[in-house]
């Protein structure tokens, strides 16, 4: 069944569901909807409403494994059909699906779609709580709730890309659920939230914030040991998998309840770490780094270390990480957890005035001078500053950076107090993309307070202290693999094993460039692995070869090739023919900058500090050691020396 929709809608209008199979009414009566690539293909533009799909996209989600020759026309012809049957706007009498530069865009207003009556009830309930009633923000979470008629777009998810979408939509559910469900605990109806709690529970056994609205829905109806035992079985689930233990949230509320019994009442911890959370998706191929990320997640668990750096050449997937620990944290930080690119697309780095300004408007918290001024609010702060944003192949790459100093004063004091406060009291985890040195962050950074701050930066940052250190280099060969096989399928990772060992090895195993390629090699499906390794083997077409639509490997370089200085870039064109030869000693450095000893060994370390050369991860004397540069950054390093690619 589907529900209407809640506004009045004109009579004639089609009225479509996505939160259960795929279905459409008009005026109560089910349309069909044609064969399944036709749905596919309703489903996919319905999936992002009022928003350009790429055709690719598209194309995806209907052929996932071999589009035709005909793929672009068939489209057409189900685009049509759309067309059809949703008829024209009544507003401009416009079509409702039309196309442009980005793709097919389908118009579609809220009382047409039931995910967008979903999202616009879950806005309002929420809003409701923040005004402190919660009557009314139960009544309205529930009736969002109530619009799902189980696993969103069940029918059709054997394609890749609607099954992409239904998770999205099952994962905004899942929140609204826990809104839902605390509130209910706060005006004191835990009982009719537990046994749906521990069924999510049961399906999201490592997701935090259920399990504590599970326990103190449980501990209200005055069930107190299996209250407890759900901390217990948690506390000994987190030590199996990840050698964690629960945050100091949950910890605080176990402890409430084993010294007050069934009259504590608890508040509900779970929304505190839901507060004013804004994370993008973690990458959906994550792959490999499972010690980096066994000691990022211990680090940021930990009271004592409150700054991380994780370092690595262009490429190395250092956003990934941290991203992927910010989504396993969870609540961890109980005020929330908060993403902010620091980079501009053309690659240049903002001010620090307007990423503060950001910060501010997350958090909640009123930072005067800034880039912005938003109400007070409370939550904590750990930051994680990162650096592996994506450069578009449009970008215009410039190739002076301007930084140091007068970007440091861009900060006013009087925000930067402001923002210190905040930090002191609170403890929410912060993700700032892309930085690029040390001076950008000094006043962004906790002076004091239980804040956890990680920096993921191309560079260094060796101006900081104390701080820990992670620093990503290749992925291993057997990571590299899997992570290509995910992209071209088992299946064809195993028709050329050799081949595809080549592959990654060409790639430098950095995870940006080993993606790329398996995002050409999942579309150019006739290609053998074998032609393709030969390709990337050749020094003067890898770079050509490694771009995926607007992604592009060598414009990536270039966006860390503009953050050295004009002495490092001059340095690393000149180092980089011996060290695509398997790397360079001290000797080597000497005789291709044609130095002496005392200058090649600042050279070096200034690369190092660059994050443009990698050196042994263990103690050796200056001239025992052995130094690397990227592949791909060599190549790239080559072509400028040479006067060849200029991007931009």
């Amino acid at each position: 069944m589907i529900r209407p929709p809640a506004r009045p809608a004109p009579a004639g209008t089609v009225y479509f569901s996505l939160l259960g199979p795929l279905t459409a009414v008009r005026d109560g009566r089910p349309l069909p909807l044609g064969p399944r690539k036709q749905r596919l293909v309703l489903a996919t533009l319905l999936a992002r409403p009022n928003t350009p799909v790429p055709v690719d996209v598209l194309t995806d989600a209907v052929w996932p494994d071999d589009p035709p020759r005909t793929a672009r026309k068939n489209l057409q012809v189900y685009v049509s059909a759309a067309r059809a049957l949703l008829g024209s706007d009544s507003r401009d009498g416009r079509d409702r699906v039309v196309h442009g530069c980005g793709g097919y865009r389908l118009t579609i207003g809220e009382g047409e779609l039931d995910t967008l009556r979903f999202r616009s009830l879950a806005r309002a309930g929420r809003a409701a709580g923040e005004r402190g009633d919660l009557r009314t923000a139960a009544r309205l979470l529930r009736e969002a709730l109530d619009l799902w008629e189980g696993p969103p777009l069940n029918d059709l998810r054997d394609s890749t890309g609607v099954a992409e979408e239904a998770e999205r939509l099952e994962a905004r559910c899942l929140t609204v659920y826990e809104d839902w469900a605390e509130t209910e605990i706060e005006l004191g109806r835990a009982a009719v939230a537990v046994d749906g709690l521990r069924d999510l529970v049961e399906r999201h056994p490592l997701r935090e914030r259920l399990r504590v609205a599970w326990m103190n829905s449980l501990h209200q109806s005055g069930r107190q040991a299996e209250a407890l035992a759900v901390y217990d079985d948690y506390r000994q689930l987190l030590a199996r998998e990840l050698g964690l233990e629960p945050s100091p949230a949950m910890a605080a509320l176990y402890r409430a309840m084993l010294g007050r019994g069934r009259t504590a009442r608890p508040a509900a911890a779970g929304r505190e770490a839901a507060h004013g959370t804004a994370l993008p998706a973690a990458p959906r191929d994550f792959t490999g780094r499972r010690e980096e990320l066994r000691e990022l997640l211990a680090l940021l668990g930990s009271p004592d270390e409150r700054v991380v750096v994780v370092s690595g050449p262009v490429g190395s997937g250092k956003s990934a990480l941290a991203l992927r620990a910010a989504h396993l944290l969870g609540d961890g930080f109980p005020d929330g957890r908060f993403h902010v690119q620091v980079r501009r697309e053309d690659g240049s780095a903002r001010t620090p005035g307007e990423v503060l300004g950001e910060l501010g408007r997350l958090c909640g918290v009123r930072v005067p001078g800034s880039s912005g001024v938003p109400a007070e609010s409370t939550a904590t702060a750990a930051s994680v500053v990162t650096a592996d944003s994506a450069v578009p192949a449009d970008a215009t790459v410039p190739v002076g950076p301007e930084r140091g100093p007068a970007a440091a004063a861009a900060v006013s004091q009087g925000a930067a107090d402001a923002w210190q406060r905040w930090l002191s009291l609170h403890r929410a985890l912060i993700v700032l993309d892309d930085v690029p040195d040390e001076a950008f962050v000094r006043g962004l950074l906790p002076r004091s307070g239980p804040s956890s701050v990680v920096l993921t930066a191309r560079g260094q940052l060796a101006g900081l202290a104390p701080v820990h250190r992670i620093a990503l280099g290749a992925l291993a060969d057997g990571e590299a693999l899997e992570l290509l096989g995910k992209l071209i399928g088992p299946g064809r990772l195993r028709t050329d094993p050799a081949a595809a060992l080549r592959i990654v090895r060409a790639c430098g195993a950095l995870p940006l460039a080993v993606r790329v390629g398996g995002m050409r090699l999942a579309v150019l499906r006739h290609l053998p692995l074998a032609e393709y390794a030969d390709r990337l083997g050749d020094p003067s077409a890898a770079l050509d070869e490694l771009v995926a639509g607007d992604i592009s490997v060598r414009l990536r370089m270039a966006s860390g090739w503009q953050d050295l200085s004009a002495d490092d870039r001059r340095a690393l064109g000149r180092l980089a023919g011996p060290a695509q030869e398997g790397g360079f000693t001290l000797d080597g450095a000497m005789e291709a900058l044609g130095c002496g000893e005392r200058a090649a060994i600042r050279t070096v370390e200034s690369l190092i500090d660059a994050g443009a050369v990698t050196s042994p991860a263990g103690e050796v004397t200056a001239h025992a050691a052995l130094y690397e540069v990227p592949r791909l950054l060599c190549l790239y390093a080559r072509e400028r020396e040479e006067g060849g690619f200029s991007p931009g």
